[in-house]
């Protein structure tokens, strides 16, 4: 059976001071779970979000990483490796915002995905769809689309060992959410794709998640968790939506 996983992307929030304040938070409220949980710190946090995660059971992931595997004159960048040094176990790619706002195209995203295979790293790779695309009934066309561009270059095989997200980009920030059927649908058309190692493949939801939706989106059978925006900068929403994960 797959464990369900809630991870909270902090997007560019935070501060040392909010970083030490939340996670002892977060130490106190997510007790007795059985769960996996991780946090997505900007990367200038991360060192010190690590300090602050020894002995809790979280795990620490960054946002984003260079295409680049080794070291080099990338100004700017960083390597999956430096993840990897500071003590991150996953990473995020291809986030809507990534692909949106910096134009990453599907081959910028799958080069990435490599990346983070080759650092030991485990890729949460994220599709969606844009408002029109979903109203023009393209939803399950433009996702494939961005999960084929990836296992072009990765494999299937390997595509389905990661975990992947699916975050309708209409739904995220703006207080709209897919349906809980909505989202089943996209998810159970991810893992057929996948075929059978899509079995085991765990696959969140992301789009304005909050205590109050989590349980109905959490309780359909190929929604395995969830990619959490806004409500992971509240250790006591955050906390409530892993509650309702463990109790899926």
């Amino acid at each position: 059976m797959r464990k369900p996983l809630v991870a909270g992307n902090w997007k560019m929030h935070g501060s040392r001071d909010f970083v030490a304040a939340h996670l002892k938070a977060l130490e106190g409220l997510l007790s007795g779970l059985a769960i996996d949980v991780a946090v997505f710190p900007p990367a200038v946090y991360l060192d010190l979000a690590a300090r602050h995660l020894e002995g809790l059971a979280v795990a620490l992931g960054a946002q984003d990483l260079s295409v680049e595997e080794g070291s080099g004159a990338f100004t700017g960048d960083i390597s999956g490796a430096m993840l990897g040094d500071v003590g991150c176990s996953l990473v995020l790619v291809g986030h809507s915002e990534r692909r949106s706002l910096y134009g990453e195209s599907d081959s910028t995203v799958a080069r990435k995905f490599v990346a983070a295979c080759a650092a030991g790293l485990m890729p949460v790779l994220c599709v969606g769809e844009t408002l029109e695309q979903r109203e023009a009934g393209e939803t399950q066309q433009v996702v494939v689309g961005q999960l084929e561009a990836v296992a072009a270059v990765a494999g299937r095989d390997r595509l389905a060992a990661s975990i992947i997200a699916y975050e309708p980009v209409w739904a995220i920030g703006t207080g709209r959410t897919a349906t809980p059927d909505q989202a089943q649908e996209v998810h159970q058309g991810i893992r057929r794709w996948l075929g059978a190692g899509g079995a085991e493949t765990r696959i969140l939801y992301g789009g304005s998640v909050k205590a109050a939706n989590a349980r109905e989106l959490f309780s359909r059978p190929d929604i395995d968790g969830g990619l959490i925006g806004g409500a992971a900068l509240v250790p006591e929403e955050f906390s409530a939506i892993c509650r309702q994960a463990d109790q899926r």
